[in-house]
């Protein structure tokens, strides 16, 4: 039995059928059996066949046919065309007068170059990345057993604290585990592209092994070297992990401090705390049957272009010439910062940190103010200007950049998520390939809701365009539901602490909510906003309007607790 078993397990079969095989085609390089002799030649009648007895077969290059000349096969390869090429395209045919060279020896360059590639990605490619993956294990296992750190030392820090600032602690808990995992997100997606590539590149070396053996011109030829792109060693990620600072004097003052997140407890004969993030609201709250109007802010531009409010100390705001100013609720000035764009920024927001930062129209670049100068924090891929800006609640910058488009007076919108100086996301297309913004001159303005969704205002499109975590278009509000005399232009906008979607109309002097998921909420129309334009919301939870006409700034009150 055992001797049966061993004798068929080396019958060698017909390539076209499960039959032993009794012939071979020279030509073709192909087992057949008598009944599929026929059915070979029928199927390649215009080709040549050299059919012989299995035994008496020659194992030799199978060359291609040729494509301009029926039954020809190819001997000699065009170094003008690079193809493979026949006798009679040298001769009298389409390839006449160019250079050539044997097929075969074509093929031993191409298999020389696959074993030279193959080596390199074995010997030098792989252990580099091994190497690279074997560090990374390393920067993860520290990566956590820092956020473990940051924990402890929280917890010990809150003992010295009075009970009345728990909810400070349960921010700086919140603020470094969110920065501790964004550190390790971006660390095991690094991981995950180094492991990637490494499994990638040892298919590409049993594909490159099976090739070297291979007999086949045709499947060598079409072989593409990727070993250049292997030697492009990805680039490193760059860790800011987050660290805690505390100073105590006894009797005096408590502070502490994480990443832009710094808050001070002096004693005084009342408790006055000052933090840089929004204050934390109890219960739910709904939309104000009537809204009110708790400040009009005068200023000298016209027109304002944009506001972006600091925590509730006030705001920043610019108009068309070089100045950015921030002033507080009742409209004084406390700060000026004179920048070189010509005819203004193209957009301002504040980060996290509650430093400002500004999109530069002539230098094409997004820049920060840091202690009174301004530093470039952002540069777009060439081509792109900087416009719009909007600072997520996870530090990651949402910037609408634009270039000419092949249009007359037109241009391409597109939206980048920025972490430092890496693009994270382009929000440009949805899943068909089609544009998910209008081409025009219209800026977009932008803000990220609780949720993860981006919600962008397309002025070129008169539509507000709500999209996921993924960059998927969710929905569109037209402004329909709101029955406005006339058509809707929706210009800033800003996401609350409800998950309300707030925009303002620029042609019907109104603001438009929606709820998270697109649905009309009511207008707010009854606050003489005169073609509203920039809008922002402060710690409290008042919104800023901004009437591009006028330079007035509305402060207005629109939630009440449930």
């Amino acid at each position: 039995m055992a001797t049966s078993k061993s004798w068929a397990q080396d019958v060698i079969t017909c390539d076209l059928c499960d039959k032993p095989t009794q012939q071979f085609c020279n030509s073709c390089q192909v087992n057949l059996c008598e009944t599929c002799v026929k059915k070979h030649r029928d199927e390649f009648k215009s080709l040549p066949h050299d059919i012989v007895p299995f035994l008496e077969r020659k194992i030799q290059l199978v060359f291609p046919e040729c494509r301009e000349h029926s039954g020809q096969r190819c001997e000699v390869y065009c170094k003008k065309c690079n193809k493979p090429v026949c006798v009679k395209c040298i001769v009298s045919g389409p390839h006449k007068g160019h250079g050539v060279e044997e097929l075969t020896e074509t093929h031993e360059k191409k298999i020389r170059k696959i074993k030279s590639d193959t080596e390199e990605i074995k010997a030098k490619i792989i252990p580099k990345y091994q190497k690279e993956d074997h560090k990374i294990v390393n920067a993860i296992s520290k990566t956590k057993s820092k956020i473990e750190d940051l924990g402890k030392e929280s917890i010990e820090l809150r003992k010295l604290w009075h009970q009345e600032v728990d909810i400070i602690f349960d921010k700086i808990d919140s603020l470094g585990q969110s920065l501790g995992e964004d550190n390790l997100n971006v660390l095991k997606g690094y991981h995950n592209k180094i492991r990637n590539l490494i499994s990638e590149m040892n298919e590409t070396v049993k594909l490159n092994e099976k090739l070297i053996k291979s007999n086949n011109l045709f499947e060598v030829d079409k072989y593409q070297s990727k070993l250049k792109e292997y030697q492009d060693f990805p680039e490193h990620v760059d860790l800011k992990f987050p660290f805690l600072d505390s100073n105590i004097e006894n009797g005096k003052e408590l502070s502490i401090e994480i990443g832009g997140y710094r808050v001070t407890l002096k004693e005084m004969l009342k408790l006055s705390l000052s933090t840089d993030v929004s204050r934390l609201t109890t219960g739910i709250q709904e939309i104000m049957n009537k809204v009110r109007v708790v400040a009009t802010i005068h200023t000298t531009y016209g027109p304002l272009c944009d506001v972006a409010c600091v925590g509730e100390e006030g705001a920043w705001i610019y108009g068309e010439n070089e100045t950015i100013t921030r002033i507080d609720i009742h409209g004084a000035m406390k700060d000026t910062f004179i920048t070189t764009c010509r005819y203004g920024p193209g957009g301002i927001s504040v980060t996290i940190g509650r430093e400002l930062i500004y999109s530069h129209n002539n230098t094409n670049t997004v820049n920060i103010l840091r202690d009174g100068k301004y530093l470039t924090l952002i540069t777009p891929s060439r081509g792109w200007t900087p416009g719009k800006l909007s600072s997520t609640k996870s530090g990651d910058i949402l910037v609408h950049v634009h270039k000419q488009s092949g249009r007359r007076y037109q241009r391409k919108n597109k939206m980048i998520r920025y972490t430092g100086q890496n693009i994270i996301q382009e929000i440009i297309n949805d899943g068909q390939g089609n544009p998910i913004f209008e081409d025009g001159y219209c800026s977009l303005f932008m803000s990220e809701n609780n949720n993860g969704d981006v919600c962008v205002s397309d002025g070129n499109a008169d539509t507000v365009i709500v999209v996921d975590k993924t960059g998927r278009v969710r929905f569109r509000y037209d402004g329909t539901p709101a029955k406005r005399e006339k058509s809707f232009d929706p210009r800033g906008i800003v996401t609350d602490a409800q998950s309300q979607i707030i925009v303002t109309d620029y042609k019907n002097d109104c603001l438009h909510i929606l709820d998270q998921k697109g649905h009309f909420l009511r207008c707010v129309d009854d606050c003489g906003l005169e073609i509203p334009m920039g809008l922002s919301l402060d710690s409290e939870g008042r919104l800023w309007v901004g009437l591009w006409g006028t330079g007035e700034i509305k402060v207005i009150e629109y939630l009440q607790n449930k």
